[in-house]
């Protein structure tokens, strides 16, 4: 007695689903797991990084225009003094003495003309001194000295053309790449897996038709297309994910296609039409469910296309306008600059080949843990 009741209390054996197998193979594969932390950490970078970031994207700085990446504090000690004495001759006033005291530039200054606290804004506009003090005014108006703070900051990433720090406007383009493809991914996606399910399920006559629509589809140029949305819509961020998603959604029709085709001759979807339930119902609770597997994997593998398909268009010019900017953009404009700024091209191409191999990772991880013939 004692022994049947020892066995009647013991709990009952849980299974393991297929989905925990795929996850626990997915999780022994080492290059897919390092893929999602480093995807993980470069959309955190991307939607964390400008809102904490000291400069705006768009902000311009005119006197640190390509500059170099460096982990030093601009302005350099060599670039104060002519800066400053720039400065003074175009306010046309000249520099007699010059000291450089605790990040502070101490300077006499003469002028033909009376010297008060206005002339302070023409320091007050360069990007290396903030804070300026005219003091010590002489009787005649004529010399004072100069109290000018040095404002000094970080471009981690270098600067672009135009003075702008690449690092902001490197994971504020991270923000729009990685939000066009994966836009772009869900739209092609939703699109792609209604489209295919229901031409496959129904078959026949309602197959051919909408076959011979993704084939025309097909046949149309891609840029075209794109060319012919600029004109009638104008260049802007929606644009490009309804774009590259109302293109990319025929490949994912003809996959889903091709499973609900083999997955409609199932005894459990005959057993489901012989009780009776709808199509609909066939549909949401056989069909779909069943296509998920190759569908993940081949959103894995879109998202990377997407986003070089952006940065190609980009570069063409049809892709966002500035001041907003994405990684196809700043790739663009740091190959036209790669003689003399090479760090305008390094960084965003290394952000973006590495969010494309991570994600390929990904793809090929996901695409190995929900194969059946390792189940």
């Amino acid at each position: 007695m004692s022994v049947t009741s020892k066995e009647n209390n013991e709990a009952p054996v849980v299974g393991r689903s297929l989905w925990d197998d795929a996850r626990d193979r997915l999780k022994a594969n080492r290059a897919a797991v390092t893929s999602i932390v480093v995807l993980v950490l470069i959309t955190i970078l991307s939607i964390v990084g400008p809102i904490v970031s000291p400069h705006h994207y768009d902000a311009v700085y005119r006197d640190y225009v390509k500059v170099p990446a460096s982990l030093e504090a601009y302005p350099r000690q060599d670039q104060i003094e002519p800066t400053f004495t720039s400065i003074a001759k175009r306010a046309r006033m000249n520099v007699e003495s010059y000291t450089l005291v605790d990040d502070k530039v101490e300077a006499i200054v003469t002028s033909r003309r009376d010297l008060d606290q206005r002339y302070a804004r023409y320091f007050d506009r360069s990007d290396m001194f903030k804070g300026v003090q005219i003091v010590d005014v002489s009787d005649d108006g004529k010399q004072a000295k100069i109290v000018a703070p040095v404002h000094y900051m970080h471009f981690y990433f270098g600067t672009d053309a135009n003075g702008r720090d690449m690092l902001t406007r490197t994971l504020i383009a991270g923000r729009v790449s990685l939000t066009i493809g994966l836009l772009a991914t869900i739209v092609a996606i939703t699109i792609g897996v209604i489209y295919g399910t229901v031409s496959g399920y129904f078959g026949g006559k309602t197959d051919l038709i909408m076959m011979r629509v993704v084939d025309i589809l097909y046949s149309l140029p891609f840029i075209f297309f794109v060319i012919m949305l600029v004109v009638f819509f104008g260049r802007n961020f929606v644009l490009m994910f309804i774009a590259v998603g109302a293109v990319e959604w025929l490949d994912m029709a003809r996959i889903v296609r091709g499973q609900t085709l083999s997955i409609k001759r199932q005894e459990y979807v005959q057993a489901a039409e012989a009780m009776g339930v709808s199509s609909r119902g066939i549909l949401k609770r056989h069909i779909v469910p069943n296509t998920l597997g190759p569908v993940v994997v081949y959103m894995t593998l879109l998202v990377p296309k997407v986003i070089l398909l952006e940065s190609f268009l980009s570069f063409l010019g049809l892709g966002v306008q500035e001041p907003m900017t994405s990684w196809g953009v700043l790739i663009s404009e740091g190959a036209r600059n790669l003689q003399g700024a090479p760090w305008m091209l390094i960084f965003p191409s290394l952000f973006l080949t590495s969010t494309l191999f991570a994600l390929n990772f990904i793809g090929d991880g996901l695409r190995d843990a929900l194969d059946p013939k390792d189940r």
